[in-house]
């Protein structure tokens, strides 16, 4: 079974190879070691297995770094970098900050050389992508607290996925599917919020006596005033106990 970690042969490829598999990933997963995601989950343990089959690495480091965000595995930041740097084609990653501070064309890449001394430089991560992806504004954002180590850890993923993609294995940083499902949770939320506004508004319009409340009800939902949703809301419900 020892081989089944060091070969390049998948615990898929046969019936004989994904029971040696399940047999592994049971003892890893009984540790209380291994990350929650894990922990007494066979399957998720199966799929770290596989991982650190085809990276060649141990399983208790994809482990450590692969997280699971909705049913969305993903690399941590830090591992990426690590992983770069470790593998024998480049030399140590760098990072640069470019622009003016504060200002939308502010911000930072990473770049190195590979082993021939060809420059190698990533794309650029700027304050005005941030704000136009959504990234800044959802709640509890690191780019709020810590923008530079932020900028420093998503130029290294945009380099990963330009100069390394099989060690990405195609996959996204934590950070990366944290700000992508937030502002999809955002938009979802509001969505629903709109709705049920709507909705509460047809029902209750006629219980609305003062003309300037109607106008106002209306506006909000025209212009489609985020800001307001839950006021009306609440005011609207209130309406319905009376």
């Amino acid at each position: 079974m020892s081989n089944l970690v060091k070969t390049d042969s998948s615990i898929f490829s046969t019936i004989s190879s994904f029971e040696d598999g399940q047999r592994i990933a049971k003892g890893l997963a009984s540790s209380d070691l291994v990350p929650a995601a894990y922990k007494n989950n066979i399957p998720n343990t199966m799929i770290a297995l596989e991982m650190a089959n085809r990276l060649k690495i141990s399983p208790f480091e994809v482990m450590q770094n692969l997280d699971i965000i909705k049913g969305k595995p993903s690399w941590s930041s830090t591992f990426i970098i690590a992983s770069i740097n470790s593998c024998g084609r480049f030399k140590p990653l760098r990072f640069e900050f470019v622009g003016v501070p504060k200002s939308d064309d502010y911000g930072c890449r990473a770049y190195t050389e590979d082993m021939d001394g060809n420059k190698l430089v990533g794309p650029t991560v700027t304050w005005l992508m941030v704000k136009s992806e959504g990234w800044l504004a959802k709640t509890g954002s690191k780019w709020q607290t810590m923008p530079e180590l932020m900028f420093q850890y998503r130029s290294a993923s945009f380099f990963g996925r330009l100069y390394a993609p099989d060690i990405l294995k195609g996959m996204q940083t934590v950070d990366e599917v944290k700000d992508v499902f937030s502002t999809i949770d955002a938009e979802f939320e509001d969505v629903s919020k709109y709705e049920k506004l709507v909705e509460l508004f047809e029902e209750k319009k006629s219980l609305i006596e003062k003309e300037s409340d109607l106008e106002f009800i209306q506006k909000v939902i025209d212009d489609k005033d985020k800001a307001n949703y839950d006021k009306v809301i609440y005011k609207l419900n209130k309406l319905k106990n009376e």
